[in-house]
């Protein structure tokens, strides 16, 4: 296995030795929705400095598809069946590496760097690639940029915009869900997986009404799966029209249209919170037992409150081994408030 070396971090790559830019390029990144949506800024990026007339395609999981599909960024994603089931998905790649093959990319980024992609990788043998450090404890953002960096193309970095369909329905959405078209939105996303990454439904509502007095015309906006029905009935009864409630009321594609609308997101570890930093959106994230090495949300537009000052910290425990689930109740709404009204005017410094 070769090695490219970036700094003092060390990637598994094949550097693209040509002098001029490769015809056809694959990106592949098979995990979880947040993860696959790390990727898109730094994508963009290389979208940007490749000549048009080169291919970027895209090979994911069907079930987190449909961002990549939506932005204007893909020539052509590919999308792996079988669920969550490795071995269903070993017989979906099989099914799919003929016509993968008989696109002849010169380089693949593998950013995954599992046994899927790492068969796909090897088969279509092309003359550079670049393979994704899943251990190290550096941010996911940071390793996809220095993995795209090692196939040898261009320097990279994070866009600021990513490129979006012409047209979007999140403006028909929210008003059809009670947006009057005046108010400043803020998204509120208590949508960590266990009860450790869970920031109290209580202290939302305290942080809603705090914003609400500094800035009167704004509504809140909460969207999601069934994971977060409960909390979102919650909000909806202590702000009433004040709360946009999209909850089981948008595709993926829709929830990330309507984060662009956003004048902040204050959110917990999930996809949506993913969704919110690649777009610019100014982004105040509160991790409880998520690693924040691993999972920050990056840029000057993004702030996170983490764990990892404790002894326990960035544990990834599904329970707290104390009980008192410390990491999060030690931030206050006022707190948190203050840190968000700071964050907004920093990006409005430098936007």
């Amino acid at each position: 296995m070769e090695h490219q070396q970036t700094g003092t971090y060390t990637i598994p790559a094949k550097c693209w030795q040509q002098t001029t830019l490769p015809k056809k390029v694959l990106a592949i990144r098979l995990q979880a929705m947040g993860d696959v949506i790390i990727t898109l800024p730094y994508l963009q990026t290389l979208r940007n400095m490749l000549p048009p007339a080169t291919t970027l395609d895209f090979l994911t999981r069907e079930e987190v598809a449909e961002i990549p599909r939506y932005v204007s960024l893909f020539d052509k994603v590919y999308a792996i069946g079988g669920g969550r089931s490795i071995k269903k998905q070993l017989l979906f790649t099989a099914a799919l590496l003929p016509q993968l093959l008989l696109q002849r990319y010169d380089v693949v980024i593998d950013l995954q760097h599992n046994l899927i992609s790492n068969i796909v990788r090897n088969t279509l043998r092309p003359a550079a690639w670049s393979a994704f450090d899943r251990f190290s404890p550096i941010a996911a953002g940071e390793r996809t940029r220095l993995t795209i960096e090692a196939a040898g193309l261009a320097a990279n970095y994070a866009a600021e915009q990513l490129q979006l369909p012409a047209f979007s329905t999140a403006d028909v959405l929210l008003q059809r869900h009670g947006w009057d078209k005046q108010s400043m939105l803020v998204i509120l996303n208590p949508a960590g997986a266990f009860s450790t990454r869970n920031w109290a439904i209580e202290n939302y509502i305290s942080f809603a009404r705090l914003w609400l007095q500094a800035y009167p015309q704004t509504q809140f906006v909460i969207t999601g799966i069934a994971l977060i029905e409960k909390k979102a009935a919650q909000l909806q009864a202590e702000l009433g029209s004040k709360l946009i409630n999209l909850v089981l009321q948008t595709t993926a594609a829709e929830a990330f249209a309507v984060v662009q609308k956003a004048q902040l997101v204050l959110t917990e570890d999930s996809g949506l919170m993913h969704m919110a930093w690649v777009s610019g959106v100014p982004t105040l994230a509160l991790f409880g037992s998520t690693r924040s090495d691993w999972s920050a949300p990056l840029g000057d537009h993004s702030l996170l409150l983490h764990s990892g000052d404790l002894p326990c910290g960035n544990c990834m425990l599904q329970t707290c081994a104390y009980g008192d689930n410390h990491c999060l109740t030690r931030y206050t709404p006022e707190l948190v408030f203050d840190k968000a009204i700071r964050l907004v005017q920093h990006t409005e410094i430098i936007a």
